[in-house]
């Protein structure tokens, strides 16, 4: 029997070791967790027990150049439900829905289900987020938001873009400056018991929003207005399919309108077939199928707010003649008394390549030949240039880049690639047919040549203001160098004053003012179906030019020449904002004889 009482003690004593030493393995890793670790555990405990709400913060504003608000913001609210503190689930379904006008069942399945916290509706108006609020129904949580503003309705609709249900930027300005305009979210903190609900005597804590800062641009409501009701004037009396019109500084690229009709309600920016002022585009709506799917309808939408000044491309035509002109003056190929030839038509290879006066122009100088916008005249040009020395210039002019314009989605040029461009390519490229460029580029390029030959960056943002009225930013777009040299820049404004004075832009002339520009009738692709696109190019003071605009008339009825309906609209428009903008008449000599 000892051997067996022995070896019984010694399993005892065994186990009585390993117990102890287990228990000082635990009493080790709770001291550990004790010292060491309480921090991180209490941590976990208090956040088993605290409630966290998102405090939307008040989105920056947008202002114009003279700080007119384009974009504001309402205080409305964002009411949800919190499952475990509701007592009376049936009185909170009935009194949200007849309160807010929802659907009894839908707000019954959120107030029923089981989730830390159920959002029955945002963007509630805040008078009567108030009364819910008031009526203290555990478990309903009513907290302050904000919705989008836009007191302007349509006004440069997009320009500015919009926002979503989550207040965040969806086109335009406002996805622009996204980070500038957005502000910092804040939080309410609460404390609730092992159930989920709120400690009556439970202390909240709020870290409080900060608001993003204010955007101001250089966009000027005024003449923003005067260029969309112009536009819009233009659209029902052509029966045009759209029609866009861009003002700029040519002299540092602020942009002080851009105007593209029809635009959209920025209040209501999901309603299709908005502001359809012209016949075509009413009979367009009425003849789509009404039962869109969900993707048909997106991309209707997509077009509604299309940008088409620096979304879409165009072909130019007699617009870009200023491009041409310029080169071929820089080169040293052409002068201004050089006489050219023009029979109504070139033969170039096997093309014969027509003026738009049928029966020529016969004998005329460089000059007249910009004057007249003669086909034959600048297909000479182009072809004493030669591809190498125009595709130089191209590129120089800064043709071949985009703008680098703030507004997201710019298109870029589509041109001939060198290799492919042969003597056909070169003529139609020189009267501004059979490539296509967007109308920001073209107004860019053309404030480049006529400012002095610094090429200039367009834009609009100018500077972001914290809530304290203090600048935060100051943004700055500095020239991307000299595009043609001072000599040639006085000359195309020279030229292009003459086109105005007395040439084919004579329509867009105003009394007491020097006017410069170039009219354009552009064929549309294909060209069997007759489309065309109609514009002029308009600045002044000619001497001075302080103020830029285009105009694009998109496939307009009836009579369609550039110098016929879109020169008088840039001419009405100068005639309107020049005094607005402090640039003063020509004071005439009095002949007192």
């Amino acid at each position: 029997m000892q051997p067996n009482l022995t070896s019984h003690r010694k399993r005892v004593a065994l186990m009585g070791i390993l117990i102890g030493l287990l228990v000082l393995a635990l009493t080790v890793r709770l001291g550990y967790l004790m010292l060491f670790r309480s921090g991180h555990y209490s941590q976990m405990a208090e956040d088993l027990h605290q409630r966290e709400r998102t405090i939307k913060a008040a989105r920056g504003r947008i202002l114009d150049v003279n700080g007119q608000v384009l974009a504001d913001n309402r205080r409305v609210c964002t009411v949800s439900v919190i499952h475990s503190q509701i007592t009376n689930p049936e009185e909170v379904s009935r009194v949200l829905s007849e309160a807010l006008g929802l659907d009894y069942e839908d707000v019954k399945k959120k107030v029923e289900k089981r989730s830390s916290r159920e959002i029955i509706d945002t963007n509630v108006e805040y008078g009567l987020g108030e009364e819910i609020r008031n009526r203290n129904l555990n478990g309903v949580k009513v907290d302050e938001d904000y919705k989008r503003y836009y007191p302007y309705g349509s006004l440069a609709s997009k320009v500015m873009g919009f926002t979503g249900g989550d207040n965040q930027g969806i086109i335009g300005l406002e996805v622009k400056y996204e980070s500038w305009l957005k502000g910092t979210a804040g939080t309410i903190l609460t404390m609730t018991d092992a159930r989920g609900v709120e400690l009556e005597n439970g202390a909240e804590e709020r870290i409080e929003p900060v608001p993003g800062n204010d955007l101001q641009i250089s966009l000027d409501v005024n003449i923003q207005q005067y260029a969309q009701q112009l536009a819009y004037q233009v659209l029902e009396k052509k029966n045009a399919k759209a029609v866009s019109i861009v003002v700029m500084d040519p002299t540092n690229g602020e942009i002080m309108a851009m105007v593209n009709v029809p635009e959209f309600d920025l209040n209501d920016p999901f309603t299709l077939d908005q502001n359809l002022n012209s016949q075509s585009l009413r009979e367009e709506a009425a003849a789509r199928p009404q039962d869109l799917n969900a993707g048909e309808k997106q991309d209707l939408l997509n077009r509604m707010w299309r940008n088409r000044s620096i979304n879409d491309t165009y072909e130019p035509g007699s617009t870009f003649k200023i491009i041409t002109a310029a080169a071929g003056l820089e080169a040293g190929v052409v002068d201004l008394d050089d006489t050219f030839s023009c029979p109504g038509f070139r033969i170039v290879e096997d093309r014969k390549i027509r003026c738009h006066k049928v029966g020529g122009h016969g004998t005329e100088t460089f000059l007249q030949g910009a004057m007249n916008s003669c086909n034959p005249v600048f297909i000479d040009v182009g072809q004493r240039l030669g591809v190498d020395s125009y595709y130089h210039y191209f590129t120089q002019f800064g043709l071949k880049e985009k703008t680098g314009i703030d507004l997201p989605g710019e298109a870029g040029t589509i041109m001939h690639k060198k290799e492919n461009m042969g003597p056909v390519e070169l003529a139609t490229v020189s009267f501004g047919q059979s490539f296509q460029i967007t109308p920001i580029q073209l107004i860019a390029t053309a404030s480049s040549i006529i400012n002095g030959g610094n090429r200039v960056t367009p834009h609009l943002a100018l500077r972001a203001v914290d809530a304290k009225g203090e600048r935060v930013r100051e943004f700055s777009y500095p020239s991307r160098g000299r595009i043609l040299s001072e000599e040639t820049s006085a000359t195309m404004r020279y030229i292009l004053e003459q086109v105005v004075a007395e040439g084919s832009g004579k329509q867009a002339a105003v009394e007491g003012f020097r006017i410069g520009g170039k009219t354009a009738t552009s064929e549309k692709l294909p060209r069997s179906l007759k489309k065309y696109i109609s514009s002029f190019i308009g600045f002044a003071p000619a001497d001075d030019p302080q103020v830029i605009a285009l105009i694009t008339i998109d496939e307009p009825e009836g009579i369609y020449y550039g110098g016929t309906i879109a020169a008088p609209v840039i001419g009405e428009l100068f005639r309107n904002i020049l005094p607005y903008l402090g640039i003063e008449p020509i004071q005439l000599a009095v002949d007192y004889s």
